[in-house]
């Protein structure tokens, strides 16, 4: 078991706290910069897809993992993304003035959503972002004149000085770079004095109050950066399918989102792209587990849904902590062996007067 002695504050803060992780994180790189040599086409257009909803995921886990307020219309902010980027580009505009504009409408329209929402918690807030969503998905479909309405809005290819990035390699580059600076850009947030006021709103907001944190402003902060990430992600997520209609950003691909974040790990970076790795990869393995299953079972229609369900009760139930949490266990398991205790990562069950006022 590796111990990590600390004698400053510089160790304390540093991205990667020993060796291993800087040997593993690199490998993970090199994998990435070679992945459009190494695998497949139709594989690198999936990992494209991971990385896109990576940092779609990255935006949502700061929101519900980190400050601790959910949200059940997030698929809205993508679309807002989406539909700006794709009615700038077609319009001429320069693709990285189109990204900026994207992120910035789609903050804008969180900071609207937070407003109101300040004043509710728990369920109550998810209803209230529920309701945006829906409405949002109304405007797309209303709107003809600017998003085409029911009928979809056709994407052009982005061009960045002068280069084509339509490509499947140049994309998916260009989506591995957004990827790894939104989350260089989480990891520095959450270790300022601005991400430790978040995670205090999660622990407890009257705790962060008596503090001195600013409920209000910290509450419309994490909503507005979550809904820029949201918005980056839709922004690539247009010019990924080259054609957007608002039923691609409705209930169920909040619905999506939040499933990702959960199954994921909440309130860790890791479990937004690991959240997103389920999240493309489950339909293909429902897909090959089709020809397994009997007639009647594997052509049923709600058959992707019903097993969506499943794995969500199964994790809700049985580990809370996402796939990162089972990661962290099996780790923990494997470094104290034959040492490991089994009540060690038990949910705690008695909780003291203060924590129940959270």
């Amino acid at each position: 078991m590796r111990y990590i002695f600390k004698t400053s504050y510089d160790q304390d803060i540093r991205l990667a706290k020993h060796g291993g992780q800087v040997f593993w994180y690199g490998l993970l790189c090199v994998f990435l910069l070679a992945a459009p040599w190494v695998i497949d086409e139709y594989w690198l257009a999936q990992l494209t897809f991971v990385l896109i909803y990576g940092v779609v995921g990255l935006g949502l886990m700061l929101l519900a993992g980190f400050t601790g307020q959910f949200s059940i219309g997030h698929a809205a902010f993508l679309g807002t993304g989406a539909y700006t980027q794709g009615v700038l580009t077609n319009l001429g505009v320069p693709f990285p003035l189109a990204l900026v504009a994207a992120a910035a409408l789609s903050a804008g329209v969180g900071v609207v959503v937070a407003l109101p929402a300040l004043r509710v918690k728990g369920i109550y807030l998810g209803i209230a972002t529920l309701s945006f969503g829906f409405i949002v998905e109304e405007v797309f479909a209303r709107w003809e004149s600017v998003t085409g309405g029911n009928a979809g809005l056709h994407v052009k290819s982005p061009q960045l000085f002068g280069w084509s990035l339509g490509s499947g390699d140049g994309f998916y580059f260009l989506c591995l770079l957004v990827a790894v600076l939104s989350t260089l850009g989480i990891l520095n947030l959450l270790r300022s004095p601005t991400g430790r006021a978040f995670v205090a709103i999660r622990d407890s907001e009257i705790s962060a109050q008596s503090m001195g944190i600013h409920l209000a402003r910290y509450k419309t902060m994490s909503f507005a950066i979550s809904a820029a990430l949201a918005g980056l992600g839709g922004a690539l997520y247009a010019h990924k399918l080259s054609f957007i209609s608002p039923d691609q950003f409705n209930i169920l691909q909040s619905i999506d989102l939040l499933l990702m974040v959960v199954i994921g790990g909440l309130g860790s970076v890791h479990g937004a792209f690991l959240g997103a790795i389920f999240l493309i990869a489950m339909p293909q393995l429902i897909s090959m587990g089709k020809d397994w299953l009997p007639a009647v079972i594997g052509q049923a229609p709600g058959l992707q849904g019903f097993v969506y369900g499943v794995v969500l009760i199964v994790f809700v139930l049985f580990e809370p902590l996402g796939l990162y949490g089972r990661w962290l266990k099996v780790r923990t398991y494997l470094q104290l062996f034959p040492f490991y205790r089994k009540g060690l990562f038990k949910r705690q069950k008695s909780f003291t007067k203060s924590d129940r006022l959270r």
